[in-house]
């Protein structure tokens, strides 16, 4: 019988906050030696050894390693073969099922109760300490039994991803149209396989794209669209897959010229890579390779890349029923650091999240720097999933309370001081300023002379929009599709605010839609204000890339099901011609991008995710929020009664006329 190993292991370096000492911990299940020495959990692996031995269970084997050998960054580990075996106890909690391999690697901590973990979340040292790098685990041979059935309850019928996108194709039919299948052949050819599962679907796959960059990776932004589809179309595998690992990487150590971040933060992206083993013949080793931010241009860190990770969990169990994965002890540790880091004190003075430029979608310079839309609507979404998923008792219900002030405050917030239709143009035209007062009207200091040209004859009578960006003396009044659309998506703004924004996306079709849907933003940034906001960026030129351009991704994110079949028409006129391109140039989005990679695999699952939205809209409904009344009747915005200060809310005020 032909076989083939591989070894599956994390391309990371060794930090000792993660390591555990024998003495102080039973984390894994087995006793502990009578020294004290440190053991790395990643030095663990799982050997399946024949079909056979795959039906009786897994073998668990310990690898001895010396701090010398371990992995870093481009270098490839080398692995012992180990003395003895790990008790037949912690074997057949941790390595039992053969085709739980791949899901369950992530870690062992859900066979453990919450409340021993919960004790630790106040001490900061032995909370890092307890999220440890992952298992390794040697796949020695995969038999056809392996991938018939999906591991756990993830949603999907089959690991074996093409056999499953087949049997799909063949239950739809003749119902598919030409760009359908294409589409979900690419979407397919995309996937990304660690030790033969799916976790994940590349940026781009452009065959005729001599320099790939890092479009040959997982983005945990990009994938998002991708789960979407898969999940709508009853896959759930791939999607489960990709939250355990990403879910791994979170807790490895990640450093930036000697510094480190909070351990909630989520990479950027991720790249299989693997390399022969020394010494035996035909093996090979795969690990993940993640980046945090430390390659990315500008070296900035994803701040929305936990916030994605936390609002497709929910839509993981919304669209497949299983909430068991959300439940988990290790999932549940990751949700509460990527809170810790996000609900962190500071010296900010607003309940939004303080960024730096590039941390989101608009990964490059384009002045949104400060409290950028598109941030606080995830982080109001993260923070709403978060809230329904989080197992309440004693060790969370002070996180719990934390993030339902900060929601309320947030809601607040964005409703009062981001809201702008023609009333409140108007208003801000007549503002005073430099008020000295706790009552103050203009409590930002905006001056009126900050309202631009192109913004009086551009808002129509009806309709309004959220800003992009609100500081002291400062209001961009841009306006940005992803932040407008899922601060609808979430019900962030109120009901009627909700209506306006896609009322004013429906008035100015013709500038936000136009040829391609969506514009990223709009107007773009031209001449001076290009020059100094941009720092004159060849890549974002007026009405390119991130300053103005058309992406087709932003298709699956209108929260307006007439809207939405409208821009799904006009988008499939040309996706399929144009080769699928990640963004369109040109005030009217009437050129692919002079720099756009084609065959770009969110271009194509944003078209497949609204195409799916639109044919089960009922599936669609519980992707959305419904306003929260429990929100409105905790409100927090108002100052303290004793200070005799009163600050009313937007919430309760009547519609304007």
């Amino acid at each position: 019988m032909n076989s083939r190993s591989c070894i599956c292991v994390s391309a990371m370096k060794p930090c000792c906050r993660f390591l555990i000492s024998f003495k102080s911990s039973s984390l894994f299940g087995f006793s502990p030696p009578n020294s004290g020495r440190l053991i790395n959990s990643s030095k663990l692996h799982c050997t399946k050894i024949g079909s056979r031995s795959i039906r009786s269970g897994v073998h668990c084997r310990r690898n001895a390693f010396s701090d010398s050998d371990s992995i870093s960054f481009g270098e490839r580990s080398r692995v012992f073969k180990a003395r003895g075996s790990i008790s037949s106890s912690s074997r057949g909690r941790g390595c039992s099922r053969g085709v739980l391999l791949i899901p369950r690697v992530a870690s062992d901590f859900r066979n453990h109760s919450s409340s021993s973990l919960d004790s630790h979340v106040n001490d900061n040292k032995r909370f890092e300490s307890m999220f440890v790098k992952p298992l390794v685990f040697k796949d020695v041979e995969k038999s056809e039994e392996i991938f018939k059935k999906e591991s756990g309850n993830g949603g999907g019928k089959d690991t074996n991803f093409g056999n499953v996108g087949v049997r799909r194709e063949t239950e739809r039919g003749s119902s598919q149209t030409e760009d359908d299948k294409e589409a979900w052949k690419l979407l397919r050819g995309a996937v990304v396989n660690y030790c033969g599962f799916p976790v994940g679907t590349v940026a781009a796959k452009d065959p005729g794209d001599k320099q790939t960059l890092n479009y040959d990776q997982v983005f945990i932004r990009d994938f998002v669209p991708s789960a979407y589809a898969f999940l709508l179309d009853g896959e759930g595998a791939i999607v489960r897959n990709f939250l355990l690992h990403t879910l791994q990487l979170q807790s490895w150590e990640k450093t930036v010229d000697c510094h480190s971040p909070g351990p909630g933060l989520m990479p950027a992206s991720f790249k299989v890579k693997s390399a022969p083993l020394e010494g035996n013949d035909g093996s090979f080793e795969e690990f993940l390779d993640p980046d945090f931010g430390g390659s990315a241009i500008g070296r900035v860190s994803p701040v929305d890349s936990g916030l994605w990770w936390i609002i497709l969990l929910r839509a993981y169990g919304k669209l497949t029923g299983d909430y068991t994965l959300q439940e988990r002890v290790d999932v549940q540790t990751g949700i509460k650091l990527i809170l810790k880091l996000c609900l962190a004190d500071g010296f900010d003075m607003f309940p939004t999240l303080l960024v730096t430029d590039g941390s989101c979608m608009i990964d490059r310079r384009m002045g949104i720097h400060g409290h950028p839309l598109e941030i606080q609507a995830l982080f109001y979404s993260a923070l709403r999933c978060a809230r329904e998923m989080l197992i309440v008792n004693d060790g969370t219900k002070n996180l719990v309370a934390a993030v339902n002030n900060r929601l309320s405050a947030l809601s607040f917030h964005i409703r009062e001081y981001y809201w702008v239709d023609i009333k409140k143009i108007n208003e801000i035209y007549r503002y005073n300023t430099e008020e000295y007062s706790a009552d103050a009207t203009n409590k930002f200091n905006i001056y009126p002379d900050q309202i631009p040209t192109w913004l009086v004859d551009w808002i129509p009578d009806k309709g309004g929009y959220f800003i992009g960006n609100l500081q002291p003396a400062h209001m961009d009044f841009r306006f940005f599709t992803l932040g407008n659309l899922w601060a609808v998506i979430s019900s962030l703004g109120s009901q009627e605010q909700n209506e306006g924004v896609m009322t004013l996306i429906e008035e100015k079709w013709d500038d936000l839609v136009a040829n391609m849907p969506l514009k990223i933003c709009f107007p773009a940034l031209e001449k001076e204000e290009w020059r100094i906001i941009t720092g004159s960026d060849p890549k974002n030129t007026p009405w390119s890339y991130h300053n103005g351009g058309s992406w087709p991704t932003l298709l699956w994110q209108m929260g307006k099901l007439e809207l939405a079949k409208k821009a799904v028409a006009v988008a499939e006129k040309r996706l399929k011609e144009d080769e699928w391109p990640e963004y369109y140039d040109t005030k009217s989005g009437r050129f692919v991008g002079k720099q756009s990679r084609l065959y770009q695999t969110w271009t194509i699952a944003g078209f497949l995710a609204s195409k799916k939205l639109i044919e089960q809209p009922e599936k669609a409904s519980l992707l959305f929020w419904e306003e929260d009344y429990q929100l409105l009747e905790t409100c927090v915005c108002g100052l303290s009664k004793s200070s005799g200060r009163k600050n009313k809310c937007s919430r309760f005020q009547p519609p304007r006329s």
